[in-house]
């Protein structure tokens, strides 16, 4: 062995504080990259922490990487932002799953804060249009290539191709509510692991080898569970305490100072409760969320709601993050008394912290008593049938979102008990499917970055539009 391949492994023994050989600083640095990265709706942002995490740095092993994503899709809230504070966890405790999960959410933050202002003074400038059409089509292709690799991990029989079928078909065409999906997902997987476990057990225990080839959260959790993974009353006690919390005495002392009408008190609580009934993602809430925002609250004016969805879609972070920018909208409109730029803001950073705060409680809570149940083989079925369904619901988002991106029309037709999705075929939109398929063969046939990527459509669809 040469003194450069030495020094490699022993690199790779040298254990930290921490157990691994991964520093903090490093994980710093990584969280950042991903974060910089994650465009594109969970999908992609998936597909980004899988080839870093996985493929590239070799931090945690493929089994462990679906088997923390699986539970993150159980829960209500952003499954990419949770499976990087799950991750950060497992490598460098609570302060690690904090930093992971936060700097998941600060680029996006700042974006749509950003954006929200220019759309609340200048909504019809034409340049801030110009920049959404180019980088929507981008966005589109990335959301496609996303569901294919990770499509390709999950399915990998005809029983989890059946289920990622069905689901597809439930959610495209029967309108089935995503948590009927998921629990339906899971009760099939339990029962197929009785019956057939060699198919439906998918997701299977990853058995570290022990040297220094092991990734780096395997081959820690080999010489033994760290104190951090071991579920304890106590520690689940502590754990609930700090952080409903951190979610609830900002709402009560809101409430108590400016009164149940307020708009903040209505933000507070209204993306409260939306925080515990997010499965599935932004899309699978939008219907409700522009209702109660346009309907019930006026917040919204009719349409608004694609606007903000656009600018969620095409920033980094999760697309739930579009709820900022309802919330700066409905505080910019009822300002309380305050400059209404000003009370914007404010509601952006209060509906920004009632969404995630949920995300890390449940995560800090649950992944404990999740790394305890990770050899169970009903679980394992369960969860990879749930991986198996996700991949259809993630479809129908797919096309979901091709349909409104190419067609300026999409039709909704009921028939039969099924519901149709019909675009306007005379509402094409020529040049953003030229510069979707552009991005998709640029991707998937030359592996062209992704920020190259959009950095191009973008360009590309900006000229268009201003010589529209």
């Amino acid at each position: 062995m040469s003194d450069r391949a030495e020094a490699a492994s022993d690199s790779r023994n040298q254990r930290n504080a921490y157990g691994h050989s991964v520093s903090f600083r490093e994980a710093l640095v990584v969280w950042l990259r991903v974060a910089a990265l994650s465009f594109g709706g969970p999908a992609g942002q998936i597909a980004v922490m899988h080839r870093i995490l996985v493929d590239e740095k070799k931090w945690i092993s493929e089994s462990r990487f679906l088997h923390a994503l699986n539970y993150c899709m159980l829960l209500p809230g952003p499954e990419a932002q949770q499976l990087a504070t799950y991750i950060g966890w497992l490598l460098h405790r609570t302060a690690g799953g904090l930093v992971a999960g936060t700097l998941f959410v600060l680029p996006g933050f700042v974006s749509i804060l950003v954006l929200s202002i220019l759309y609340a003074g200048f909504q019809e400038l034409t340049f801030v249009q110009a920049i959404f059409f180019g980088i929507k089509a981008a966005v589109l292709a990335v959301v496609v290539e996303a569901v294919l690799r990770i499509g390709k991990r999950a399915l990998k029989n005809a029983y989890m191709y059946a289920i990622a079928a069905a689901a597809f078909v439930g959610i495209f065409f029967l309108d089935v509510p995503f948590p009927l999906i998921i629990i339906g997902a899971a009760l099939i997987g339990f029962l197929g692991s009785r019956f057939n476990p060699d198919k439906f057990v998918v997701i299977k225990g990853h058995e570290p080898k022990g040297n220094g080839d092991d990734p780096a959260v395997d081959a820690m959790l080999a010489e033994g569970r760290p104190d951090h993974t071991r579920p304890t009353f106590g520690r689940a006690v502590r754990i609930s305490a700090v952080w409903l919390s951190l979610w609830f005495v900002p709402l009560i002392l809101i409430a108590a100072l400016l009164g149940f009408d307020d708009v903040f008190t209505k933000i507070g609580l209204f993306f409260s409760k939306l925080a515990v009934v997010t499965f599935g993602g932004a899309y699978a809430v939008l219907a409700y969320m522009a209702q109660e925002a346009v309907q019930n609250y006026g917040w919204l004016a009719p349409g608004e709601m694609l606007d903000g969805l656009g600018m969620a879609e095409t920033t980094p972070g999760p697309l739930i993050q579009v709820v900022q920018f309802v919330a700066f909208m409905g505080a910019f409109r009822d300002a309380s008394g305050l400059d209404p730029f000003t009370a914007g803001v404010l509601a952006s950073v209060l509906a920004t912290w009632v969404t995630f705060v949920p995300c890390f409680l449940w995560i800090f809570l649950g992944a404990p008593y999740v790394e305890q149940l990770r050899g169970n083989k009903s679980l394992s079925a369960a969860l990879s049938a749930i991986t198996a369904a996700v991949v259809g619901v993630v479809l129908n988002l797919a096309v979901w979102f091709a349909l409104h991106v190419v067609f300026a029309e999409v039709e909704v037709v009921r028939a039969y008990g099924l519901k149709l999705q019909v675009p306007v075929i005379e509402t094409i939109d020529i040049a953003s499917l030229v510069l979707a398929i552009g991005a998709f063969v640029a991707m998937l046939r030359f592996h062209v970055g992704m920020i190259p990527v959009i950095g191009v459509s973008a360009a590309l669809g900006t000229a268009w539009y201003m010589l529209m």
